[in-house]
């Protein structure tokens, strides 16, 4: 080995010596209006020269830090310094650690998201309905489940809903599980949005998977009860396919590394999107067609209809608590989406209560249909003593 790699080795281990990092005690921090919370700024290893601290504040007009700079000299032996957050106003900010010179330290994870809220009950209250509504949506499968038993029939129940219900929950679960178990795939998120917040959440991991088994124990009792002329319709087979076809060209371009397996994910919570934007229309056509909602849970739209009006409140809770109507106004996709399933279930109950509300041709066809069955077995009985006889 000659002296000029021996020097070279000798520098990269002095520079590991020297490298300090500059870490924060909490990336999440919550202050009140006008109130103060405080973190701790710390050191992991010392420093080799004087540095100087500037603690820069994304959003100015929402938050306040004190101090603002702090001069560290390489002797001293402090390595903790407390930081003073103060909200100025609602919304959510990000306090960043920048260092001069930057060449003996890292500071990339010397920073924290801010929220400052207007109240506490607020939030508590947001918490409440978001738990709310979180059990109204993984209750409201079973109503359909318990009628199907009771009736041993599926008649009524539409198969093309069914179908896109879940495709619709399957990509959900893909995007959720995804995101939160694959350490490769959050790694990406977080290399592209490196002071954001993971967006999956466990209960959106339990709420996709259940509603996923839920909706095959509805397919299987398709295959078990009474189904009378249903089946899946053209129209919705090649809508599947082309779901199909879609999530099959990004899989393949996924692996070979022309788009992230992060975008994958997106792509199937596209297509859960768009499945939730039409899933309502073939149910809400087939009752409109039988003039009746026999056979179709109006406790599931009930328990729907709950959890998105509570969706939507949490939503403007929020929006005022923190200020940030922007998440509904300027990105209107998840409140449009919750509006939209919530005026479709007004319309099951109109359907339920008030257009079809004791069909006459429904009570028509049912006592013609026992009239029948009942000939029939009359039919039976007179072949039987025929034959006997």
């Amino acid at each position: 080995m000659t002296l000029l790699q021996y020097v070279g080795i000798f520098v990269l281990l002095i520079a590991h010596q020297v490298q300090a990092d500059f870490k924060v005690s909490t990336q999440d921090l919550k202050v009140l209006l006008n109130g103060q919370q405080s973190f701790e700024l710390y050191l992991t290893k010392n420093l080799s020269e004087n540095v100087l601290v500037t603690i820069e504040v994304q959003h100015p007009d929402l938050v306040k830090t004190l101090p603002d700079t702090l001069s560290i000299n390489a002797s001293d032996i402090i390595d903790k310094w407390s930081i003073i957050v103060e909200g100025k106003s609602a919304g959510h900010s990000v306090v960043a650690v920048n260092i001069t010179p930057n060449n003996v330290t890292d500071f990339s994870d010397a920073f924290v998201r801010v929220t400052v809220e207007k109240s506490e009950v607020l939030y508590h209250i947001s918490s409440v309905v978001g738990w709310i509504y979180f059990l109204a949506w993984s209750v409201s499968f079973y109503p359909q489940i318990y009628s199907n038993y009771r009736r041993k029939s599926v008649v009524g129940l539409n198969f093309d809903y069914l179908s896109l219900n879940l495709i619709g929950f399957i990509m959900y679960s893909l995007f959720n599980c995804g995101l939160y178990w694959i350490p490769e795939v959050e790694l990406e998120y977080f290399r592209r949005y490196p002071k954001g917040l993971n967006p999956v959440q466990v209960n959106d991991i339990f709420f996709s998977l259940h509603a996923s088994f839920a909706t095959v124990i509805t397919i299987i009792q398709c295959f078990i009860y009474e189904i009378g002329n249903q089946t899946v319709s053209i129209t919705a087979r090649i809508i599947h396919a082309i779901f199909a076809v879609f999530i099959l060209i990004s899989i393949i371009l996924a692996g070979v590394a022309t788009i992230t397996w992060l975008d994958f994910l997106y792509y199937c919570s596209y297509v859960k999107l768009c499945i939730t934007l039409i899933k309502y229309v073939p149910q809400a056509f087939y009752n409109y067609k039988r003039k009746s909602t026999d056979g179709w849970s109006i406790g599931n739209i009930f328990l729907d209809f709950t959890g998105g009006m509570l969706s939507m409140l949490q939503m403007i809770l929020n929006a005022y608590n923190y200020d940030d109507w922007e998440s509904i106004f300027g990105d209107p996709t998840k409140f449009g989406l919750g509006f939209f399933s919530v005026a479709f279930d007004i319309f099951f109950i109109l359907q339920h209560y008030v257009f079809y509300r004791d069909n006459p041709n429904e009570r028509s066809n049912e006592i013609l249909h026992k009239q029948e069955s009942s000939d029939d077995e009359e039919t039976r009985m007179c072949c039987g003593l025929i034959i006997q006889k």
